[in-house]
């Protein structure tokens, strides 16, 4: 007869059943490991982070959760990815953990190995060790976070109590169903938690710097692999990239932007499904994510030839001219948008010498007019740290309306996007698309550009892929 149990694994209707006497036996005869869980570079700075926010907070509990595991088909998840919010504060990166802070005081509540006392490290297809590899235990957690850590078991009753509660939405409903709803105070913690990551700290800076040196090692092997690339077409350098930010780091940090020929004029253009064609250039737009969750944003657009067209070189000089004037507008107590400002100004009097603006190119500029922005679409730029848009949460008077501060980070990254279909441009640009992207740390005295490796120039680009290209 089959074991049954009221234990809640994850199990499938296609799995063996188990009996009572294989039950057993699983349950005997397995010694003991311990996982090396080394102090976490990050316990010391994430535990005066948390002592700052909970001195916005004074007499509140918050709860920040790390999420769960996301469904990508039936009875498969992607691969898990701990909300950012959550593991700046303690480091955690382990699935369905929730840190409380209350009274200056943090624990973790975390699911920790499964247990050998149950079917679960056999049978469960989520959590079982046998299936998904060792978690840490508790003890390993608390060792290598520096905080105290508790089973997820003991959650539930430790938010019984009383007290005013904040939770950060959106990242765990199971968690939310045991507080309740208070919307309002829970934006101003999401406000808290994302402004508090608008200044990086040393530690931060060198993450990042990493994770775009592992992203230049990308794009290399990319130029590398050229010729397989023009054989298969833009799912090649995605994957070729992707294998790089895996090897190196812990992921890629957004979908890769691969867009060959026209598919460069697709801002966002993930499906990667398209040729890549002699005479055209592709557009990437790829950043590796470190094992510490700070990731790279980089894009640049070669031409698949090596060498750009005159008119291809016309246009990348163009953008390239305005991502120079926005990377120099970059220091300490300008606006955040004066990148933007600087870029757009450079892009719209080129758009107006070729012809293209029914305006001057003044007029364009004009808040009330914008005209210009057919062509360019978005700003030119964004915070970057453990997100790929940092920060998003924080209060729009501090982000973008305030102003730069060292330590900051933003992506600049200005583009002109001539639609295949456009009947207001020239043919011969129809279907053109240029992007140059790179990542710029405000210093106390300027700028540095943490991407600076990549070749930005046309003609840096062109000698870069003649050493690589095969």
């Amino acid at each position: 007869m089959e074991n049954e149990t009221s234990e809640d694994f994850k199990v499938e209707g296609h799995d063996p059943g188990v009996p009572e006497a294989y039950s057993q036996f699983m349950r005997r005869g397995w010694g003991t490991s311990e996982l090396d869980a080394q102090p976490h570079p990050i316990a010391g700075p994430a535990a005066s982070r948390r002592a700052a926010l909970a001195e916005q907070f004074p007499g509140e509990r918050l709860v920040l959760p790390a999420g769960t595991f996301k469904v990508r088909a039936n009875d498969t998840e992607y691969r898990f990815r701990p909300d950012t919010a959550h593991t700046y504060y303690c480091g955690n990166q382990a699935s369905d953990a929730v840190l409380v802070i209350e009274d200056g005081h943090s624990v973790l509540y975390a699911r920790p190995s499964s247990g050998r006392d149950s079917d679960e490290f056999f049978r469960d297809r989520m959590y079982g060790e046998l299936w998904v590899g060792r978690r840490p235990s508790l003890e390993e957690m608390a060792h290598s976070l520096g905080l105290e850590v508790r089973h997820i078991d003991d959650l539930g009753s430790a938010l019984e109590s009383g007290g005013k509660t904040r939770v950060h939405r959106g990242v765990a409903p199971q968690v939310e169903a045991l507080i309740g709803s208070d919307e309002s105070r829970d934006r101003e913690l999401a406000e808290v938690v994302s402004t508090a990551r608008l200044i990086k700290d040393e530690w931060e800076l060198a993450e990042l710097q990493e994770a775009c040196d592992t992203t230049t090692l990308g794009f290399e092997d990319v130029v590398r692999d050229w010729a397989n690339a023009i054989r298969y077409g833009e799912r090649w350098a995605e994957g070729t990239f992707f294998r790089r930010a895996r090897a190196m780091g812990n992921d890629i940090g957004y979908d890769s932007i691969v867009g060959g020929g026209a598919h460069a004029t697709t801002l966002h253009w993930i499906e990667n499904t398209g040729s890549i064609d002699p005479g055209a250039l592709v557009l990437m737009d790829m950043g590796a994510e470190g094992h510490n969750l700070y990731t790279a944003d980089v894009t640049r657009t070669i031409p698949v030839d090596g060498t750009y067209t005159s008119r291809q070189r016309d246009v990348y000089d163009l953008v390239y001219a305005a991502q120079q004037a926005g990377i120099e507008a970059v220091r300490p107590g300008v606006p955040f948008l004066a990148a933007h400002d600087a870029a757009m100004s450079v892009l719209a009097h080129g758009l107006g010498d070729m012809g293209l603006l029914p305006c001057s190119a003044e007029e364009s500029l004009d808040p009330s007019s914008r005209l210009y922005a057919r062509w360019t679409l978005h700003g030119t730029s964004h915070m970057l740290g453990m997100d790929v848009h940092d920060c998003a949460n924080t209060s729009i008077e501090v982000y973008p309306r305030g102003d730069l501060a060292e330590g900051m980070v933003l992506t600049v990254e200005p583009g002109l996007y001539f639609q295949a279909d456009d009947l207001l441009v020239p043919e011969e640009l129809r279907g053109l698309g240029v992007r140059i992207e790179d990542d710029i740390v405000v210093t106390a005295d300027g700028y540095r550009n943490l991407s600076a490796a990549l070749p930005r120039t046309a003609n840096d680009v062109e000698a870069w892929m003649g050493r690589l290209l095969p």
